[in-house]
């Protein structure tokens, strides 16, 4: 399946977009918004907010033993509660009765799972893959049945018959392949005759049905997965800020949306701490080169933020700072090995073995720092390194990434950003392969004033192309 269908519109929607009744009314009536422009929406759903969290603290306490099963009814209670006034609230009649019937055999079901749970002990990844997945499964009944309430000729459908992934449980890797046959057998007839698929994000299943995750944000990848296997015009995501901004706008109020940005551009921030965007939304997209927009569903009529393949022109070198907390330095000194053939391939397996990524890499004649992100694999870690080399590590640090365009076309870009954290103690320097980031290391508590002087020298005067400087000229008055 290989011809493109732009009238096609992938759009998924997160859990403070299908939170409540009023939210999934709203979202309706975005999605109404679209049909009547004549695209074809497809539409995922997150739980609703704060459900997935539910659901694992209901598995922990049953897992817990005896003295908490009762708190894992508890939470599955209030939850079989919730979504129960939510249905009652957006449908009527026979559609009602439908949707409570799916309701409560849902959560009888979770209640099950949890007993086996408390009663056996053991609590895999798989089996919590199956117990988060009731999130999904619940929302995308409920919001198929509000949209028909509305008018809206929608069908929900179980994403774990499309979305066909690997045995990993809690962040399982699609079979694309497998997942665009699956979408032209099963979704695209729905599509073709008239009617919206409604299905719950971050979920799967291997070949063999088992229920997988594919980790937390999957939400998003589901969306990219449907809108590349399906090879339509554009995939929406729909969140509760006005798109990618200039930087965090909890740490500077004057932060400004971005209008545009290449895929580069959006992964880089969004794997070093942005978190508006997963980062491997970006790749299914990519592949297909179909744009992706980060849009509010609070504020529907905002032009949100673009992502393209070709980066827009900008007069600043950066066009915006992502923070990414939590890290841990791991300095591996080894005087006489360094430069030994096969010494690097074997500090990489280490960390290749316990699954562990690396965010930066610096070396010396002597030496290799990594950051990582901070993990209970890291005593282990750093126990297998000592057989080849003296390790350290310290934790509580923090990677602040600039990400731009053609960072290195701009003379003295480096000294300007020095200058600007002058009062930081920077600990490890990188300007990335790509020439679309620049990033360091500093300690935890100095992110904020980090980025505060950042964003003061990079976005004083902003181009007015890139940036959405009306609103800060509106802000500001």
């Amino acid at each position: 399946m290989s011809t493109p269908r732009p009238e096609i519109v992938v759009m998924k929607f997160g859990g403070t977009s299908v939170e409540d009744a009023v939210a999934i009314k709203r979202t309706a009536g975005i999605v109404a918004g679209r049909h009547a422009k004549g695209l074809k929406p497809v539409v995922v759903v997150s739980a609703m907010s704060k459900v997935t969290d539910q659901l694992l603290a209901c598995s922990a306490a049953a897992y817990a033993g005896r003295g908490d099963k009762d708190v894992a009814f508890e939470i599955s209670a209030r939850l079989r509660s919730r979504h129960i006034e939510t249905a009652m609230q957006m449908t009527t009649g026979d559609r009602l009765e439908g949707v409570l019937a799916v309701i409560a055999e849902n959560f009888d079901g979770l209640d099950e799972l949890l007993s086996g749970i408390s009663a056996l002990g053991e609590l895999t990844l798989r089996t919590s893959d199956l117990v988060v997945s009731f999130g999904e499964r619940m929302s995308s009944v409920m919001v198929a049945a509000a949209f028909a309430e509305l008018g809206l000729d929608a069908v929900q459908f179980d994403a774990r018959q499309c979305i066909i992934t690997d045995n990993t449980h809690g962040k399982a890797a699609p079979n694309e392949q497998a997942i665009e046959a699956a979408l032209e057998k099963l979704v695209l007839p729905l599509i073709e005759a008239g009617k919206i698929p409604v299905m719950g994000g971050f979920i799967g299943s291997t070949p063999e049905g088992v229920t997988t995750t594919l980790g937390r944000g999957g939400s998003d990848y589901t969306a990219a997965l449907v809108g590349g296997g399906l090879h339509g015009g554009a995939i929406e995501i729909w969140t509760d800020v006005n798109g990618i901004m200039t930087t965090d706008p909890r740490i500077c109020s004057d932060a400004l949306r971005v209008k545009t940005v290449s895929f580069e551009e959006a992964a880089e921030l969004a794997y070093f701490g942005a978190k508006v965007l997963h980062p491997a939304t970006i790749l299914p997209a990519v592949q297909k080169n179909i744009p992706v927009w980060v849009l509010n569903s609070r504020n529907p009529t905002n032009e949100g933020t673009k992502i393209v393949a070709t980066p827009a022109v900008c007069r600043s070198p950066f066009k915006a700072i992502a923070a990414k907390k939590r890290l841990t330095i791991i300095d591996i000194v080894a005087s006489r090995m360094l430069l030994a053939h096969g010494f690097l391939k074997a500090v990489f397996d280490v960390f290749d073995k316990h699954k562990c990524a690396i965010d930066m890499v610096s070396t010396s004649e002597v030496s290799i720092s990594v950051t990582v992100d901070s993990n209970e694999a890291l005593p282990a870690i750093c126990a297998e390194l000592r057989q080849i080399a003296d390790v350290n590590y310290e934790g509580g640090k923090a990677l602040i990434c600039l990400v731009g365009n053609d960072i290195r076309g701009h003379a003295g870009i480096a000294a300007q950003v020095f200058t600007a954290v002058q009062h930081v103690n920077l600990r490890m320097i990188s300007q990335g392969a790509s020439e679309i980031n620049m990033s360091f290391m500093i300690d935890e508590e100095d992110v904020e004033e980090a980025v505060r002087s950042l964003h003061k020298r990079f976005f004083t005067a902003p181009d007015e192309n890139v940036f959405d400087v009306e609103a800060r000229a509106v802000t500001v008055g």
